[in-house]
């Protein structure tokens, strides 16, 4: 299977961005694009949808603005079923003919579950973008699903939070009170420790990711997964120094009962 990207990394993944205009935002275009970014080059860059529909009408302003090609899939019957086929026959020509590190499948909808498992079978990356309502099984089937409500525009995130739509930012207290969440994090520590009792923090984040794929520490409020393990008051924290690297490292270890 691909690498997943935790940082800089030499070899550049190349990745298929793949969405669906009618289950997708314009307004997480940019967002969406500086997501991919973190983990490589978006070679293949493709919307699919049917732009002759007034429906479209936001999306096709950004296309030229972000090099993404789109796709006509009319709309043979009632339902966006023909726009799915066309993504998924797309994406398994692409997985054929194309030397490709990874998929981005951008969409809420549970259609894409079996393209996501077959492309991880393949050995690829794959990352999903949907909504909060993006059923379980396909958040499930990806290496990592982000939820595009952290990826919109400012302007939009105001309008949606006016209209009564999830915020971004989940309350403190929620997940200070989140048992399930605490008990991921508790299990991931002491499975990453060492005989001390101490793990870096690296391997608990990417043991957390592939455990619940959906975790990112924006949706609890907070841009990296360091500043909310400082934040839950849940561990004991230490910074070390290396001989071999100039930053420091930070290692945790579950808070023992006082």
């Amino acid at each position: 299977m691909a690498t997943m990207k935790t940082g800089y990394d030499a070899k550049q993944l190349k990745l298929a961005v793949l969405i669906d205009a009618d289950n997708t935002q314009p307004s997480i275009a940019e967002g969406l694009l500086d997501e991919v970014a973190k983990y490589g080059i978006a070679s293949v860059k493709r919307i699919y949808g049917d732009w002759t529909s007034t429906n479209l009408k936001k999306w096709k302003e950004r296309l030229l603005e972000y090099a993404i090609q789109p796709i006509q899939q009319f709309s043979y019957t009632t339902g966006k079923n023909a726009t799915d086929s066309a993504l998924i026959i797309d994406a398994m020509d692409l997985l054929y003919t194309e030397k490709l590190d990874g998929f981005c499948v951008v969409s809420s909808d549970s259609d894409f579950t079996r393209l996501a498992a077959r492309m991880r079978e393949a050995g690829k990356l794959v990352l999903g973008f949907g909504e909060r309502k993006t059923p379980k099984p396909f958040v499930a089937a990806c290496d990592k699903f982000i939820y595009t409500d952290i990826l919109r525009e400012p302007e939009e995130e105001t309008q949606s939070a006016g209209k009564g739509e999830a915020k971004a930012k989940a309350p403190v207290q929620d997940f200070k009170m989140d048992k399930k969440l605490r008990a991921l994090l508790v299990q991931a520590v002491e499975d990453s420790a060492d005989d001390s009792g101490w793990a870096y923090l690296g391997p608990v984040g990417q043991y957390v990711t592939n455990r619940q794929p959906e975790f990112d520490p924006r949706n609890y409020g907070y841009r990296k997964f360091g500043e909310l393990i400082r934040s839950c008051g849940w561990f004991d924290i230490e910074e070390r120094t290396s001989p071999t690297d100039p930053g420091k490292q930070i290692y945790i270890r579950k808070r023992q009962s006082r």
